[in-house]
């Protein structure tokens, strides 16, 4: 009787086993140290955000070989890229993974890796990581791109960019529209210092745009209610010196 009960037993255990170990091993895999913010694919001039893409990969919950094609992204054409992926850690801080064209991706180490719910968090951060670029001393009141004769409107723009990233190199494909083609344009920023006057910084095509200066980059908000720019394209300094020159003027 007992060898009975012993081999039911043992063919009971032997079934309930491997569904056992089925339900343990994803959540084993999501169990990693790291909750992933967000993920980078480029090289430092070039980059875009494949967080979601690296979501898509995710839930396949299988290993794969960075490249490309794997990516679905190719911001840098025949040059060396990487993806970065920005991580919390258990202790808080926030870590940099970098997985160069050709290694291979394993999730492991990142939580809910396989459930891919992750990477939803607002991200202010970069190609380089977050740091604390939304404590610039000048708050932006609006952007204008083009030359002195055709220019546009950008503030918007700019304000999606500066969600994704603190840096970005400028021409007309940064911001969709050329509107003086086959001529030389800029980016003109126009904020207000801390002095409480306002200052217009220049950005020429193929300059590197740094966000760091300006308060509040990250999140993107400004260029909204009270702070808003006056609309002159030469700004509130040219107009200062046309009024002081006038003064002079009529002083003679």
């Amino acid at each position: 009787m007992f060898q009975i009960r012993f081999t039911i037993f043992v063919m009971l255990a032997l079934s309930i086993l491997p569904g056992m170990l089925a339900a343990q091993g994803p959540r084993d895999r999501d169990e990693g140290e790291y909750v992933i913010l967000n993920a980078q694919y480029g090289s430092e001039r070039n980059h875009v955000n494949v967080t979601e893409r690296l979501k898509f990969l995710a839930r396949q919950d299988r290993p794969f070989r960075v490249s490309h094609d794997s990516m679905n992204a190719d911001p840098d054409e025949g040059h060396a890229k990487a993806l970065r992926v920005f991580a919390r850690g258990p202790n808080g801080q926030e870590r940099m993974f970098e997985f160069p064209d050709g290694s291979v991706f394993n999730g492991a180490m990142f939580r809910s890796w396989g459930r891919g719910d992750w990477g939803d968090e607002h991200w202010n951060g970069g190609w380089n990581g977050r740091r604390d670029n939304d404590a610039g001393a000048f708050v932006i009141l609006g952007a204008q791109y083009g030359s002195e004769r055709r220019h546009v409107d950008v503030t918007n723009r700019l304000r999606e960019l500066a969600r994704h990233d603190v840096t970005f190199r400028l021409d007309f494909r940064t911001f969709g529209v050329d509107p003086d083609e086959g001529h030389a344009k800029v980016l003109r920023i126009y904020a207000r210092g801390p002095n409480g006057r306002e200052r217009m910084f220049e950005y020429r095509d193929n300059s590197v745009i740094d966000g760091a200066q300006f308060r509040g980059w990250g999140r993107g908000e400004w260029g909204n209610g009270n702070d808003h720019w006056s609309g002159r394209w030469e700004g509130e300094e040219r107009e200062e010196r046309e009024r002081d020159r006038d003064r002079d003027r009529d002083r003679q």
